[in-house]
Order: C-alpha cells, then sequence, then structure tokens
C-alpha cells in the first residue's frame, strides 16, 4: 500500500505490531487517532510510554503492579495460604472478574514450551517453590491453560511440589480441554474453580 505520508506509514507500522492487528486495522486506527483533539492523542501516548518506563512486576507474585507488591498481596483480608497459579496477568485479571476467589496468585510468566523455546527456567517456578518454603501455604490451584503445554507445566510443577506437605488441586474441567481461561466466561471459570479438585496424573 502507498502512503502520502512517511508518519502515517510509520504509525500503521507500529500499530500492526499489536496482536490481532493486521494493516487494514492498523489504518484505521492511525486514521482515528489524527481525527482525535491533539490531546487525546498525546494522553494516549504518554500513557503508554509511562506504562513501559514504570510499570512493575510484584515481588511477592510476579502480577503487574504499580508497586513492589501488588494490591492483592497486600491486601490483609485475602485467604494467604492460598496460591492460584496462573500463566499470565491476563488469567489473574479474568480470575478477579469472577469475585469468586479470595486467595493470592502466582504468575509463571508462560508455559513450558519446547517448540517456543520456553523451558522450566524461564518461569518463576523457583519464585513459588520459595513462597511455599518460607511457610503458610496450604493449597496450591493449577489455574492452566488446558491444552497439551499447561498440562505439561501443571505436570511439572506438581513434580516439583509434592514434596511439600501442601494440597495441590486443579480447576474443575468446565474449561474445555485447549480452552485459554482468558477467553472462558466468567460463570465457567468461577464454577471451575468453586469446584476444583486434587491435582492427578
Amino acid at each position: 500500500m502507498a502512503y502520502s505520508s512517511k508518519l502515517l506509514e510509520r504509525a500503521v507500522e507500529q500499530f500492526s505490531t499489536l496482536p490481532g492487528i493486521g494493516r487494514k486495522s492498523a489504518l484505521r486506527m492511525a486514521l482515528y487517532m489524527l481525527r482525535q483533539p491533539r490531546e487525546n492523542v498525546e494522553l494516549f501516548a504518554s500513557s503508554l510510554v509511562s506504562l513501559a518506563n514504570n510499570v512493575k512486576h510484584c515481588k511477592v507474585c510476579n502480577m503487574v503492579s504499580d508497586e513492589d507488591r501488588c494490591p492483592v498481596c497486600q491486601d490483609p483480608r485475602r485467604n494467604h495460604s492460598l496460591i492460584c497459579v496462573v500463566e499470565s496477568a491476563r488469567d489473574v485479571l479474568s480470575i478477579e472478574n469472577t469475585q469468586i476467589y479470595n486467595g493470592l496468585y502466582h504468575v509463571l510468566g508462560g508455559i513450558i514450551s519446547p517448540m517456543d523455546g520456553v523451558g522450566p527456567s524461564d518461569l518463576t517456578i523457583a519464585e513459588l517453590e520459595k513462597r511455599i518454603e518460607d511457610g503458610g501455604v496450604k493449597e496450591v490451584v493449577m489455574a492452566l491453560s488446558t491444552g497439551m503445554e499447561g498440562e505439561t507445566t501443571a505436570y511439572f510443577l506438581y513434580n516439583r511440589l509434592k514434596k511439600y506437605d501442601i494440597k495441590i488441586t486443579t480447576i474443575a474441567r468446565g474449561v474445555a480441554f485447549g480452552d485459554d481461561l482468558e477467553y472462558t466466561d466468567e460463570l465457567t471459570l468461577a464454577k471451575s474453580i468453586e469446584n476444583r479438585q486434587p491435582f492427578k496424573f
């Protein structure tokens, strides 16, 4: 596609790097931004720069946070003996939207995927073990995607954690095999957490 402006072309290229955004959608977004008041565009741009420069990861659970410890880990009303292990920050947000879970989280930062070059050492598994070794944890809930890679990760975690005196459970299979948590409706996800089962392999 020929562009009348190099600046427009550059903006389209950047928008098209977003997940699920093709060149046509990227062009539509860039042209939309051109129609907005300058202050709105500057606010949009500054929020992205601020996100890149200032966002942190919770030192306890690895969740995206504005502070060293996220609001969930700081909340004394949460059940600190219960940890839900998830793949990403998106999964935490999905589970929080159910308003049914009151424990803490541990964000692995991915799942084991040899095809993508992701091994156990690339995830925050050691940090999870450290939290358990520090004491106070009574149950770990595996809430990973139900595809082959998620199952492999859960199995690996189970083998690492079974030596500890804790209960290891997994979400019930209201979530179909192969589904990602972020695409699961809130009611199904809530029931899957409520009806969690002992981990089996």
